[in-house]
């Protein structure tokens, strides 16, 4: 199974640590496309280096070729609400994961929409089980 891993770049790397963890979790059930974006290394200012075409084509090339999409929702990103906009056009699976222990609060448009799978967790541990229901 691809996994097409969606979360913040250029929206804000706080949380680039929950990513990594969640990234791998999400190794046990299937090839992950996007690892690199639990790397250290991307920074929100200079992004993975490519340029921004690069960046476009290669993401909607992963997003196309992903069976299910699973976006980390809680730092706001237009990147990754553009890229679950486009999944659910192409008829994706797509699940959210929202850490609700923060004083972000989660747009309408993901937590209204019902075509979209929401989860809220508080820690890394919760995300596991979220995971397991998902890919049954």
């Amino acid at each position: 199974m691809n996994i097409y891993f969606a979360a913040s770049i250029r929206g804000g790397r706080d949380d680039q640590d929950i990513y990594r963890q969640i990234i791998e979790t999400l190794k046990d059930f299937g090839m992950v496309l996007t690892e690199h974006f639990g790397n250290t290394g991307i920074s929100s200012v200079e992004g993975t280096g490519k340029n921004h075409a690069e960046i476009y084509k290669q993401d909607m090339a992963w997003v196309t070729q992903a069976d299910v999409i699973v976006a980390e929702v809680t730092q706001p990103s237009l990147g990754v609400g553009y890229e679950i906009g486009r999944a659910e056009d192409m008829g994706k699976k797509i699940l959210c994961l929202y850490r609700e222990n923060t004083e972000r609060t989660l747009s309408a448009m993901i937590r209204g929409n019902n075509k979209l799978n929401v989860k809220n967790y508080k820690t890394i541990e919760d995300i596991r089980p979220i995971l397991e229901q998902f890919f049954i």
